[in-house]
């Protein structure tokens, strides 16, 4: 798609105790695209594995650092000229190669990364994201560093080699902002109080939420046993498209509700627009859309500017669409519900998925959970939740996850089926990949599509044994 005819890769990259064999896993990708496109494949030695190299075409990258001149003088680039194309995660079916602009992306990630995260000299900045993801670009490179700010840059996992890793990171090298993802922080949550306890992490003094959004559940726990009660916690909405933070809280500046993400940032005109398109004034539930653009908003999709302007901006003329559901209460805050096509229909009420996970979440004897609909002969839609257990062990819980979905949202809300799974889909950025979930519970285990994008492509066959265990077929 993007037309690349150069690519970099590594001989393997450590993933806790396994090696991801990436030279490998690029071989492959080539041979099944046209492979006479990529001329040349750069390859950085990480582990020394026996790798095949394909004359020709395969090069080793760093005798060709040690060839190339130790100064690089800058190109001058147009403000409008692409800085990169990043490729969405899939979540939502085929990826989309976003183009963000080279002046207005770095402007709009060096001011939120100042604003939200209130940027100080000194700071110790550690956003924990891929660095391939849109958070990575942002966050861990682009805009810190535009600030003039110190990274902190980590290879590993939370929990390896011990449960206490990244609090023993905090601690030896004086971290003061901390950017995660709620499925990290509930995967922490997991290894107990006492494991954070154990470190000193008094250097920090901001904690902030990225990639979902966070139930209040999980959002106490990260302010009250990682951050000491003191810290205050910014949970961020964006996405891909937007290339920075659209709506956080500013620290300090307004009070805070657990689970919400608060206010919109200076110069974004957020607004709630009804299915057919009317804007919601005052309190409501509705489709997040922007109003007016921003500096750092993808300006195409690469290679097809139609589908661009079909994706985002035909729902309603003038506006952005973002394809995320919203609720805004009496103080203006805004409550991300999900994706708009996670909302579930049963018997006429619409349901979305992110209700269903925080009530699940209020249950602290599971540690996280999906919701998805599926066809139902009778209510149009039935809702079907995979739940993870705190300690792995399952016995008698569904029946408290049902009560849990009950007591919060609603009887009308209650799940046609609870499976408890040992884990959930994920891609590499923490996302939950509901439309695996979705063909599980419907049991079209024949058309699955591309897993290359999950974190742990093993997850779905000890889905699939667990569901069969339940009665869910095979």
């Amino acid at each position: 798609d993007s037309g690349a005819i150069v690519a970099i890769t590594a001989d393997e990259a450590r993933r806790g105790a396994k090696r991801v064999p990436l030279k490998a896993m690029m071989d492959e990708a080539l041979a099944r695209t046209d492979a006479h496109a990529v001329r040349a494949l750069l390859v950085l030695r990480v582990t020394g594995a026996e790798i095949a190299m394909q004359p020709g075409r395969d090069y080793a990258l760093a005798p060709l650092l040690a060839q190339a001149a130790a100064d690089c003088p800058a190109e001058t680039m147009s403000a409008e000229d692409p800085l990169f194309v990043l490729y969405t995660s899939g979540s939502t079916g085929k990826p989309k190669g976003m183009v963000h602009a080279t002046g207005g992306y770095m402007v709009w990630a060096a001011f939120t990364h100042d604003l939200v995260f209130d940027h100080r000299p000194g700071d110790v900045f550690w956003c924990t994201a891929d660095v391939a993801w849109i958070t990575g670009h942002s966050y861990v490179v682009y805009g810190p560093l535009a600030n003039g700010g110190t990274i902190l840059l980590f290879e590993g996992l939370p929990s390896h080699p011990a449960p206490g890793r990244w609090w023993q990171v905090i601690a030896r090298h004086r971290v003061t902002t901390f950017y995660t993802a709620p499925t990290a922080i509930r995967a922490l949550m997991r290894e107990g109080d006492d494991v954070v306890a154990r470190h000193d992490l008094s250097s920090l003094r901001l904690l902030g939420s990225v990639g979902e959004p966070i139930s209040p559940d999980a959002w106490l726990w990260f302010h009250d046993v990682v951050g000491q009660g003191r810290c205050p916690v910014v949970d961020t909405w964006w996405q891909t498209e937007t290339g920075g933070i659209m709506i956080a809280p500013l620290p300090a500046s307004v009070p805070q509700k657990p689970g919400s993400a608060t206010l919109p940032l200076p110069g974004v005109h957020s607004v709630l627009l009804t299915d057919k398109g009317a804007v919601i004034a005052g309190e409501g539930e509705g489709c997040l859309c922007m109003a007016q653009s921003w500096p750092g908003q993808a300006r195409t999709i690469w290679g097809d500017h139609a589908r661009f302007r079909q994706t985002y901006f035909s729902f309603a003329p003038g506006y952005y669409f973002s394809g995320d559901g919203a609720r805004r209460d009496s103080d203006g805050y805004y409550w991300i519900t999900g994706r708009v096509d996670d909302v579930i229909n049963v018997s006429g009420h619409r349901i979305g998925s992110a209700e269903i996970e925080d009530a699940v979440a209020t249950d602290h004897r599971f540690a996280e959970c999906a919701a998805v609909g599926i066809a139902h002969d009778l209510k149009g839609q039935g809702l079907v939740v995979f739940a993870v257990p705190r300690d792995g062990t399952a016995d008698g819980l569904a029946g408290h996850a049902t009560q849990a979905i009950v007591r919060v949202v609603g009887r009308y809300a209650a799940p046609e089926t609870i499976y408890l799974v040992p884990d959930l889909p994920k891609t590499r950025s923490g996302k939950i990949v509901r439309r695996l979930l979705r063909k599980i519970a419907g049991h079209e285990l024949d058309g699955l599509g591309d897993l290359s994008t999950l974190a742990d492509p093993s997850v779905v066959d000890r889905l699939v044994d667990a569901v069969a265990r339940q009665g869910g077929g095979r």
